[in-house]
C-alpha cells in the first residue's frame, strides 16, 4: 500500500475506533454514543472497555494516518464522510468498526 502520492497531496485524517466480532454489540455501542454530551471521552471509555483492538490501551485512537495505510472500507469511510460523528458498524476481515473521524486534512 503505497502512499507516496496521498502524503504528498497532504491529505490525513485522525479517527479513533472500537472493533467489536459481533455486530448487534457494534449497533448497542452507537447507539450508547447517541446523545453522548462528550463524544470523544465517551467514545474512549466504551472503546477501552469493549474494543477487540490492541488500540483500546489509547481509547481506540489510531492517530494520524494516510490514505491507503487502512484497509479500503476503513479509508472510504474516514477520507470521505463527516467528520466528529460516530460512523458504522463498518465490516471488515477484521470485525466490525465504530469510527470517530476527529479531524481531517484534505490538502
Amino acid at each position: 500500500m503505497g502512499n507516496t502520492l496521498c502524503c504528498a497531496s497532504g491529505r490525513r485524517a485522525t479517527a479513533a475506533h472500537i472493533l467489536t466480532l459481533d455486530r448487534k454489540l457494534a449497533k448497542d455501542l452507537k447507539k450508547k454514543l447517541h446523545r453522548s454530551p462528550d463524544l470523544a471521552r465517551d467514545f474512549a471509555a466504551l472503546a477501552s472497555q469493549y474494543s477487540a483492538c490492541p488500540s483500546k490501551r489509547d481509547g481506540g485512537n489510531l492517530g494520524t494516518f494516510y490514505p491507503d495505510q487502512m484497509v479500503a472500507e476503513f479509508d472510504e469511510i474516514v477520507f470521505n464522510e463527516e467528520v466528529g460523528v460516530v460512523h458504522g458498524p463498518i465490516a471488515t476481515e477484521f470485525g466490525y468498526h465504530l469510527i470517530l473521524i476527529e479531524e481531517r486534512w484534505d490538502r
